[in-house]
């Protein structure tokens, strides 16, 4: 499988990128928006879910997917265009049930004692508020975490950064 040129980062930069101060993956959990009248509306409930994507030392993919399916892309298909849409009702549901699953609390990189395996390869960290991260690296052999790696595939499959190559 041949994957575009955008997706190339190495997984210490991802992890340097995450520490950065200013880099927003979205509202926490249980926040408010505005409402009609200036009044505060909860969220939906569910949960939010952030990605980051980096093969070699390419750009950085950015996905973030609140808990009603809508999502936002940045630099998503590697051409510099920002780029949002809706999960169908469908995948929405399938994906917040993925995130409520507690086998996922099973899979971060804390419970698998999770370290780089790979240099140069396809390094994809979902994050999780208020507390999962998750991160998954295309090693030869290396096993992927079930549950995560089905949300990976779902998200990504999901927004114009779907590898058809």
């Amino acid at each position: 499988m041949v994957r575009p040129s955008w997706l190339r980062v190495p997984a210490l930069c991802v992890v340097v990128l995450l520490a950065l101060p200013g880099c927003s993956f979205g509202r926490a959990e249980g926040a408010t928006t505005p409402g009609a009248a200036g009044t505060a509306s909860p969220t939906p409930d569910g949960r939010r879910v952030s990605l980051v994507q980096r093969l070699g030392d390419g750009p950085v993919r950015n996905l973030e997917v609140d808990p009603s399916g809508r999502w936002q892309c940045r630099d998503c298909a590697g051409d510099g265009v920002d780029a949002t849409g809706t999960l169908s009702p469908e995948q929405t549901k399938r994906l917040q049930r993925m995130l409520a699953d507690p086998a996922i609390a099973k899979e971060t990189d804390q419970a698998r004692g999770y370290k780089q395996g790979c240099i140069g390869v396809l390094t994809s960290t979902l994050l999780v508020p208020p507390d999962l991260t998750v991160t998954i690296q295309d090693c030869p052999g290396e096993p992927k975490p079930k549950v995560a790696y089905d949300v990976l595939l779902l998200v990504t499959q999901a927004t114009p950064a779907e590898d058809k190559g």
